[in-house]
């Protein structure tokens, strides 16, 4: 009888100790409420031509940068050979301005050379002051000679480098287009939706997926202006999921708050339900895999 009687006191206690428990629960007051979303990205066919594989599924976690996908380049890659074979023919055509000045410069080291020899000679007047006049007229004459066709020759080498420049720039472009055929992440995330199919017609801006950041949720929550003095950006709050069955704790930091005013939302509860006019507020939330984008939530500021 003793024994049972002590049983009895103890499962007594433990019940009212539950009791108490989901009495506290229950008796939270949030100071706000909204609905959990997430940072969407929107990505889009940034080349024109059919969609030749397109692994994204919806559900699908994605990596930053993961190749999804491949639209078809095969116009733009002959593209580039042809720019490529252009441009190796251009070149072939630079001429090499050291060898065909080096002729005309050695006839101008020969022709001083010459003319140093028959300086000596006229000084012990060997021979006449007129072979000292012909060879200083062939020297004036290979150095005009010289000038001139360094002006030709860079005048031509400056055409083709700069139709060369033009060719690079377009082979730059061409490549741009074709890293711009492989479809990839752009962030990390998950794929909340999928828009096209493998075989479409994909053209540039046509909605391929929609990506959105799941670890990293947000919560969209509404205070009154009495409690704009009470939060600040940065700060640490208390955000309650609701899973309908009952509420999960998180630790959340307030993001951003709003400087204007709106109207409250019909789904969206405040502190004072007389409040017409509320601020809307993102507080980021870590997420552990259960909530979800459109979820309710509850924030305790203190």
């Amino acid at each position: 009888m003793k024994t049972k009687s002590v049983t009895t006191v103890c499962m007594s206690t433990f019940i009212g100790l539950i009791g108490l428990t989901s009495c506290q629960q229950s008796t939270i007051k949030p100071d706000a409420s909204g609905t959990f979303e997430t940072t969407e990205v929107i990505v889009s066919a940034e080349g024109t031509g059919q969609i030749l594989d397109f692994t994204v599924e919806e559900g699908m976690l994605l990596t930053e940068g993961q190749l999804v996908g491949h639209i078809d380049s095969t116009q733009l890659y002959l593209k580039k050979l042809q720019l490529k074979a252009n441009q190796k023919a251009l070149l072939s055509r630079r001429p090499d301005m050291q060898k065909q000045l080096a002729t005309l410069e050695q006839q101008l080291a020969t022709a001083r050379i010459e003319k140093r020899r028959i300086e000596n000679l006229v000084k012990d007047n060997a021979v006449a002051t007129k072979q000292l006049d012909d060879v200083n007229a062939q020297i004036a004459l290979l150095e005009k000679q010289i000038t001139a066709t360094k002006s030709t020759l860079s005048t031509t080498i400056d055409g083709i480098t700069g139709d060369n420049n033009a060719l690079e720039i377009q082979l730059e472009q061409l490549e741009d287009q074709l890293n711009k055929c492989r479809i990839t992440a752009p962030i990390s995330g998950t794929v909340l939706a999928k828009y096209a199919e493998k075989g479409e017609l994909a053209t540039t801006g046509k909605t391929l997926f929609k990506l959105g950041d799941t670890n990293q949720m947000i919560l969209r929550a509404y205070v009154t202006n009495d409690q704009l003095s009470t939060i600040k950006i940065g700060q640490k709050v208390q955000v309650f999921a609701d899973y309908g069955k009952g509420n999960k704790e998180y630790e959340g930091v307030i993001t951003w708050i709003s400087n204007k005013a709106e109207f409250t939302p019909k789904t969206i509860q405040t502190r004072d339900e007389r409040a017409n006019l509320v601020y809307a507020l993102k507080i980021s939330v870590k997420n552990d895999g259960y909530i979800k984008i459109g979820m309710y939530g509850d924030v305790k500021f203190n």
